[in-house]
């Protein structure tokens, strides 16, 4: 299945020129009022490594601190990581990209008011011999299968990120699992800047998110050798983004209300313009994905929520 670039930007609704829906950021009417009684405070944000490797997080939250006068405290896990960081109590707000553990996350009472944020997709990146021949591959089950086949060296994060997890549902949609791989699969525990760099040294393949894989291209000799949904590549390598506050209920000494004003700041068409300008080597590294003239309702629930059973209870 291919998705051209424009239809596929269209159909997700990723222009930041259309209504907001949800949360929205703190007017600058507000900005008086609201200041002085959030000025000094420290949001903790647990958040992915590739937001915070790619620079984003820099170019994101500097007009935040500098509007509220306030510190944004980013710490950059893999998205289970960063999960059980605020699970634990340890963070006001996480920025992931993992729906099946941000939806968990939720249905334990731990998260509330998620909003969806920005995307982009992952690439299967490689040496350019290109031992397993996966280069012209259609399906990313088909470039996995090939790769195990030929026992050709691949880096996995290993480490319960939103990366791993996609990497390990592409082997599984592939019919393999961790019975099939060999010592030519390793497993890094590592983020992912470090797992491109560890692949490029051994001329291995691995998973990448295309903003962290273009922000580094220049530093490695890895080539994309199957590309994403954004360049017309499977679907199954969509990677969408997601943020969510901690719920005050269960931690009630997390920064909610500010938790609230940087959720509404990312996702107002402020946020939204940086993150669709921001750039690495002229390329767009994220799309934003918070506004749109048809709002899905469901980022704010589970995906498998049902609403009829809920509605009944």
């Amino acid at each position: 299945m291919t998705i051209q670039r424009r239809g596929f930007l269209a159909a997700i609704g990723g222009g930041a020129t259309a209504a907001l829906a949800g949360c929205t950021a703190l007017s600058s009417d507000d900005d008086e009022e609201a200041g002085p009684e959030i000025e000094g405070e420290t949001l903790t944000l647990t958040t992915t490594t590739s937001t915070y490797d790619t620079g984003l997080l820099d170019e994101l939250n500097a007009p935040f601190q500098d509007r509220y006068g306030v510190t944004v405290d980013a710490v950059a896990q893999g998205t289970g990581a960063a999960l059980e960081t605020a699970r634990n109590g340890d963070s006001d707000v996480v920025m992931v990209h993992a729906r099946s553990l941000e939806d968990e996350f939720m249905e334990n009472g731990y998260g509330v008011n998620r909003r969806d944020l920005m995307f982009n997709d992952f690439v299967l990146v490689g040496s350019p011999d290109d031992p397993a021949g996966i280069d012209g591959s259609d399906e990313a089950t088909t470039a996995v299968s090939a790769i195990a086949e030929s026992e050709a060296a691949f880096v996995s994060r290993g480490d319960n990120s939103g990366t791993h997890t996609k990497e390990l549902a592409i082997w599984d949609a592939a019919g393999l699992g961790p019975e099939d791989f060999g010592e030519w699969y390793t497993e890094a525990g590592q983020g992912m800047g470090e797992v491109l760099v560890q692949a490029d040294q051994q001329g291995a393949y691995t998973l990448a998110d295309r903003g962290t894989y273009l922000s580094m291209r220049d530093e490695l000799g890895l080539e994309i050798l199957l590309e994403g949904p954004i360049e017309g590549g499977p679907a199954l390598l969509m990677n969408p983004y997601g943020i969510v506050a901690v719920n005050p209920a269960v931690h009630d000494h997390v920064n909610y209300d500010l938790a609230m004003a940087y959720i509404g700041y990312v996702t107002s068409p402020e946020g939204q313009a940086i993150i669709e300008s921001y750039t690495s080597n002229g390329e767009q590294l994220f799309f934003p994905e918070a506004l749109s003239e048809n709002p899905n309702f469901r980022q704010y629930v589970p995906e498998e929520w049902d609403w009829n059973e809920s509605a009944n209870e």
